[in-house]
């Protein structure tokens, strides 16, 4: 896979390996003989792995900050001590594997212990072959990171969305209710809630199946999403209810906006299937955030629904907005 690589430490350092480097593997080798800009290299360039001298100071350090950030810590991190007397190849003196425990306690994924004074600046077969390794290694893991966290979106979107309307469900909205009374109350903005549900629902499916119950269902959806501002998050809730969160909008504005999609809803039948042409109404219940109300929602959310169930008990396909 093609991946970034940052190297970093001196002038001989960076001249013994980033070549070297460049050979083991396809993709982007950079360099840098500067400490103090890594950090910002390494959000900047989202380096697959990261290859640090050892001996330069700081490098533990360093090293240490990259794996306490979260959205870096996935980075592979390599120190290599680069050694002018050098015993035989993995074999550590006492000075040595204490270097070596320190830069694992310090977040190092490898630590490489390597001959650095060969005339032509070229690393050993045997040590290439040990880089070469490792490198393969934290490609390997960055591999396995990225298709988890790819997985994890496609599980996260599927957790949020109603698979029969394509909507935000429940879950999406017990979120993002929340965030949007936060963002209400820091901005001192009013937010407002419509909750609705399809009128005698039970008898479109007790007498057309539940098939034509479930495309009654997603045609509402696609109508109310087609004729709603875009201030406004509409969800699923369940079963034939809907919720829609309505932010910078007062009461009378969100009265209005209830008005007219039970409107848009009562005035033009639902085509099924061609031969199949359903007229549906709607009762919509609606809340208005006052100071009183909890954070996450559920006593805004709760007057929505009592205001529902009165619009339903009053005649249905109707508004009820109950006190201001």
């Amino acid at each position: 896979m093609d991946a970034a690589v940052l190297v970093v430490g001196n002038a001989h350092f960076l001249a013994t390996y980033v070549n070297q480097i460049r050979n083991i593997m396809s993709g982007t080798v950079e360099a840098s003989s500067c400490l103090d800009e890594v950090v910002s290299l390494v959000q900047e360039k989202q380096p697959a792995i990261l290859i640090l001298q050892a001996t330069q100071a700081g490098s533990l350090e360093l090293c240490a900050q990259i794996k306490q950030q979260t959205q870096l810590g996935w980075t592979y991190c390599i120190l290599i001590n680069s050694l002018s007397e050098k015993t035989s190849v993995g074999t550590l003196d006492d000075r040595e594997a204490i270097a070596y425990t320190e830069a694992l306690e310090s977040g190092a994924d490898a630590y490489l212990s390597m001959s650095a004074d060969t005339a032509d600046s070229a690393v050993p077969i045997q040590e290439n072959r040990l880089l070469r390794a490792q490198i393969q290694a934290g490609l390997r893991g960055i591999k396995f990171y990225r298709e988890l966290m790819q997985t994890n979106d496609v599980l996260s979107t599927m957790a949020l969305a109603d698979p029969l309307t394509e909507l935000s469900n429940r879950r999406a909205m017990e979120w993002e209710l929340p965030r949007q009374i936060q963002n209400a109350r820091s901005y001192s903005t009013p937010l407002s809630l419509i909750m609705l549900d399809v009128d005698y629902f039970k008898s479109v499916n007790d007498n057309y199946g539940h098939q034509v119950g479930d495309r009654v269902l997603q045609l509402l959806a696609a109508r109310l999403q087609h004729n709603l501002r875009l201030q406004d998050t509409l969800f699923r809730y369940g079963g034939e209810e809907f919720v829609i969160a309505l932010s910078q909008t007062n009461f009378q504005e969100a009265k209005n906006v209830a008005t007219r999609l039970k409107c848009l809803v009562s005035d033009q039948p639902f085509n099924i299937d061609g031969t199949l042409a359903l007229q549906i109404t709607i009762s919509l219940g609606l809340g208005f955030l006052n100071a009183e109300d909890d954070i996450k929602g559920e006593t805004l959310l709760r007057r929505a629904d009592e205001n529902l169930l009165r619009a339903k008990t009053s005649g249905r396909n109707r508004v009820f907005s109950g006190d201001h």
